[in-house]
């Protein structure tokens, strides 16, 4: 049995760096540009391996170079890619990404081969994780595979969108930032349709967990931000969830598994780029005791 399943996507991230971020219309002068290996599902894979799991990923990609690229980064982080399966006919994905002086960013996604996402074959795993880049059915089925067999199953619902009952319905617990809570809707409603934990994160302002007493009386409580000095969010937010993850997959009551992807998430923000940034379990213990 794996430790960690991640359902998701696997893109090529192109990233501009500017001084700031155009307006409608506008054009302003980069720094900076680079490639990096990304998409939320091989973002949080990775995290969640280099936070101490055993990981396997579940992803499509094309017959393309960023696709050999994307595999050979999965491969070196000891990420299991045997469920990962290749498209004939549509491009790995793509994410054109802006980020300005501030860490702030915008992203634009061109999911390609992500649409055919499926979870045909899918190993058992204490924990499954899973995004929005790939089909609703796909997650779906890869949440119903978990459920029947005893796993955890965490959504993070991005990027924002309504979600089906039925998947809300299969979510242990959900991740969403302050924006998707908004789309998503009130947590009670999440939490009386069978959601065990909402774990609203906030960036700078840390995070909120909400969960369900036994007498349908929600709790809330907050985990402060871990202050550092940020030059890129890209990839924060896929830290947190993969080492959420591995938290939970090791046996960490949640609260101590939140305090450690906080600390992952902010760890994130101090290099560019998403999977460069992706902390380490070493990283990790020595912010939260240094």
């Amino acid at each position: 049995m794996r430790d960690v399943v991640v359902v998701g996507s696997a893109n090529l991230d192109l990233v501009a760096s500017t001084p700031r971020l155009p307006a409608p219309g506008e054009t302003v002068t980069g720094d900076a540009y680079t490639e990096y290996a990304g998409g939320k599902g091989l973002n949080q894979a990775i995290a969640a391996g280099r936070a101490g799991a055993d990981v396997a990923l579940v992803a499509c990609v094309g017959r393309d170079s960023a696709a050999e690229h994307l595999l050979e980064v999965a491969r070196l982080a000891d990420i299991d890619i045997t469920f990962v399966e290749r498209s004939d006919h549509l491009p790995t994905g793509r994410a054109l990404i802006m980020v300005d002086e501030e860490a702030e960013n915008t992203i634009v996604v061109v999911p390609g081969a992500n649409q055919e996402v499926t979870v045909a074959t899918i190993p058992t795993s204490r924990v499954v994780l899973a995004q929005l880049e790939t089909p609703f059915e796909s997650v779906v089925a890869a949440f119903d595979h978990g459920r029947a067999n005893g796993s955890v199953t965490i959504l993070n619902p991005a990027p924002a969108a309504h979600l089906p009952i039925e998947l809300i319905a299969l979510s242990d617990i959900i991740v969403p930032n302050e924006h998707e809570l908004e789309l998503i809707g009130e947590i009670d409603p999440l939490l009386a349709a069978g959601v065990q934990a909402v774990i609203v994160t906030r960036g700078s302002h840390g995070v909120t967990i909400t969960t369900a007493g036994r007498s349908h009386d929600s709790t809330t409580r907050a985990v402060p931000a871990i202050p550092v000095d940020a030059i890129d969010t890209t990839g924060a937010g896929d830290a947190f969830c993969g080492c959420l993850a591995a938290g939970l997959a090791a046996g960490l009551e949640l609260d101590a598994a939140v305090r450690r992807a906080v600390a992952a998430g902010a760890l994130a923000t101090t290099v560019p780029g998403a999977v460069p940034s992706l902390p380490t379990t070493d990283q990790i213990d020595t912010l939260l005791n240094g």
